[in-house]
């Protein structure tokens, strides 16, 4: 018997979040199933089944972790061919029976705020205010008001710029941590583009780390959100070139529906001022 750490990789769009959920399609509910089928495992017990996080509805995943006990070391693709195309594992490694992968040492985080073909957002406030971030504060604003342990350490923010084509842009924001609590990087992603905007000025969010002072922040997309990567101390995990490739040709063919449907739309739209001219 030995324990394996697998890397998922998903499209989050496709599925209920990530927690098994009775009647409804999730990343953890597809893959229990498949390593039952497989007899990789029997039960969730057993094998003491465990993950990095469970991400919400729609967020997305290049490096969430799953570990379990096993007595036959767990081929990727052959897990990955009894998986649909929108989960795939890329990377395993073979761990200590005690590991636990929610005890990770840092965790990333990328949020792409949006496509800008203007300079409405002030990228050099958004770099002051990611400042203002980084260490450790509460976060209870930026979470459940209940939540017991809402005291938490950012190492690191960083914002990158993407140059497109016609003078549009994108912006997407890094931001790494050992652990995260629910909705919280999604509402600091609110108030990011509430200061960039100017409505809001970082004076007024040093108010958000007091925990007495009641800030009602709408969490952002889940759509924009992706879990890049999970780390661990003294564990590296083993890529598999072609369950990474593989994965990459899905994302591709679901770009490519995405502008043939948007290529049609757009072409009903611009046909519909014909109608009233018949």
């Amino acid at each position: 018997m030995k324990r394996f750490a697998l890397k998922v990789a998903y499209f989050g769009s496709e599925f209920y979040g990530f927690q098994r959920q009775p009647n409804f399609r999730t990343v953890e509910g597809e893959i229990i199933d498949t390593l039952i089928d497989l007899e990789l495992i029997d039960n969730v017990f057993e094998s003491k089944f465990s993950i990095a996080g469970r991400t919400d509805r729609g967020v997305h995943s290049l490096g969430n972790v799953i570990a379990f006990n096993c007595e036959k070391e767990p081929i990727i693709n052959q897990i990955n061919d009894s998986l649909s195309d929108d989960i795939q594992i890329i990377a395993k490694t073979s761990v200590h029976f005690g590991f636990k992968p929610r005890y990770s040492i840092m965790r990333h985080y990328r949020y792409f705020l949006k496509n800008f073909y203007d300079d409405d957002l002030d990228l050099s406030l958004i770099k002051e205010l990611a400042k203002l971030f980084e260490g450790v504060h509460d976060f209870t604003n930026f979470t459940k008001r209940n939540q017991k342990e809402p005291i938490r350490k950012i190492n690191n923010i960083e914002i990158n710029k993407i140059d497109g084509i016609n003078k549009s842009y994108q912006i997407y924001v890094d931001v790494f941590g050992a652990s995260f609590l629910w909705n919280m990087v999604r509402k600091m992603m609110a108030v990011f583009c509430d200061v960039g905007r100017g409505k809001l000025n970082i004076d007024e969010v040093v108010n958000y780390f007091n925990p007495s002072f009641q800030a009602h922040i709408r969490p952002l997309s889940a759509k924009n959100l992706i879990l890049v990567d999970v780390h661990y101390k003294n564990i590296k995990f083993q890529y598999d070139d072609y369950a990474v490739e593989r994965f990459q040709r899905v994302l591709k063919k679901k770009i490519l529906d995405y502008e043939k449907k948007y290529s049609s739309t757009k072409n009903i739209l611009f046909s519909i001022p014909e109608i009233n001219n018949e």
